[in-house]
Formats: structure tokens, sequence, C-alpha cells
């Protein structure tokens, strides 16, 4: 390829990123600190802005910790298992991938809506779903659910299974093999889709403001807080608590890409 070909392809890409990226995210800075660090630092402790922050990071790490264990479970029954529709059941975990999260929103109010039969049975239990923190809860951990699983299965398959057959050989339990020869491999992918699981539910929004209710103080979260902000014609305010998600979800982005690429060097080295 000629000298100016490579340029020119480096130059497009560079001129796409920044009109796409690097502007936007310019913009919203400078919205944001428009009157300065103070008013900034005023509007994401505010006490509705700071409860629905701490309401956001509060899920986001639960549901994380609940489908880096069942992501982890969900993966090495796929590799590890056969069973009939196997293939439609590996299909379905990618779902939350292809549908609107609007309709996540959706069915999960279709199913524990006050007024369905399975919210109904919740309600009178004094147990409720929509319109509340668990719903929140189920709608991201819907939303984040394939993330582990898709970072664990491709390591889970790389593993040599007559590592695991050699352990049970000398007396290993199923479980001691699990601990002592496939999490220490599986540890890296595992923490990398936890990772990625806990950056995306920061920032969703389509199925939570469905299901959340969005009550100040009790179930508004930071993304919904930012359109609430919008609505009111508070851009300073809504640029302010975007500009911290966006700080934390970046954050998390450079941690995922150090882990990768340190992991790919150990592989390399071994």
């Amino acid at each position: 390829m000629l000298p100016w070909g490579r340029w020119g392809l480096r130059l497009t890409a560079f001129l796409y990123l920044g009109f796409m990226v690097a502007l936007p995210l310019a913009t919203i800075i400078r919205n944001g600190f428009a009157d300065g660090f103070t008013a900034f630092w005023a509007d994401i402790t505010n006490p509705t802005a700071f409860s629905a922050l701490k309401l956001t990071l509060m899920t986001s790490v639960l549901i994380t910790v609940i489908n880096a264990v069942m992501g982890t479970l969900t993966a090495y029954v796929l590799v590890r298992f056969h069973f009939p529709a196997k293939g439609l059941f590996n299909a379905l975990i990618d779902m939350p991938f292809a549908i609107p999260t609007l309709v996540t929103g959706v069915m999960l109010v279709a199913l524990y809506g006050p007024q369905r039969a399975v919210g109904g049975w919740l309600n009178a239990h004094d147990i409720k779903v929509i319109f509340a923190t668990p719903g929140i809860v189920l709608a991201l951990l819907v939303i984040t659910y394939p993330f582990v699983i898709r970072a664990v299965q491709p390591v889970l398959m790389e593993i040599e299974k007559g590592q695991e057959e050699a352990a049970y050989t000398i007396g290993a339990s199923k479980w001691t093999t699990f601990r002592k020869v496939v999490l220490p491999t599986i540890t890296p992918a595992l923490l990398t889709g936890g990772l990625l699981c806990f950056a995306r539910a920061l920032g969703e929004f389509g199925s939570v403001v469905v299901v959340a209710g969005n009550i100040p103080g009790v179930t508004l979260t930071a993304p919904v807080y930012v359109f609430g902000q919008i609505e009111s014609q508070n851009q300073r305010g809504a640029s302010a608590m975007s500009i911290l998600l966006l700080a934390l979800s970046f954050t998390l982005i450079l941690t995922v890409e150090w882990m990768q690429n340190r992991n790919g060097k150990s592989n390399v080295s071994s």
C-alpha cells in the first residue's frame, strides 16, 4: 500500500473517531464544567443525584456478583455437558444483546406487574418487584447476563479435560478440581466479564426506566436521573452526572484492556 494510502486510512479512522466519540465527549465535559468545579460538585452531590448514583452503584455491584457466579456456572454447563437443545440454550443467552432493552423492561412488567399472575401472588405476600429495587436488579441481571458467560466460555473450551480427569484420579472431588484446576485458569476472563457487566449496568436506561418507577431517593437511578435533568432543561446537571458515569465506565474499560493485554502476554510467554 502506498504511503499516502496508509496515512489516508489513519486520518479517516481518527476523524471518524473524533466526530463520533471525542467531540460529543468534549461537549459533555464543557457543559458539565460550564460554571466551574464548585457548580459541578454541587450538581453531583445534591441529595437526589447522590441517591441515584448510590442506587446505581449498589445494584451494579450486586448484579455483577450474581452474574459472575451464575455466568461461570452457565459457561461450565455449556462447555462440559451435552444435552438436548443445547444449541437453542446457547442462542438464548445472546438474546439480551439482540432485543431492545426497553422490550426487556416490558417483558418484566408483563411477568411481575401487580396485575399479573406472578406479580399479584408476590404482592399478596408483600413482595414488591416492579416499581421497586428488585425490579431494577432483575432488569440489570437480564441485560448483563451474557457478558461473563461469553468471556469465560472460550477459556473453558481451551482447558484440556485431561487436567480435570487427572485430578479425579488422585482423589480430588469435583469441587476441589474446579477450585484448584479450573478456577485459576478462568479467573482473568471472569474478572474481565465481571467488569464489563458492571460497566454495562452503570449505563442501563431502557429496561430500568420501565420497571423502576423512578421515584427520587427510592428507585431513581443515575441514567434515568440524567434523562430527567434533560427534560427539565438542566443541561449542566445532566452533563455533570454523565461525566461521572463516563469516567467510571472508561476506567473500567481501560482496566479490561489492561487485563486482556496482560493475559495475552502471559499466554505468549508460556
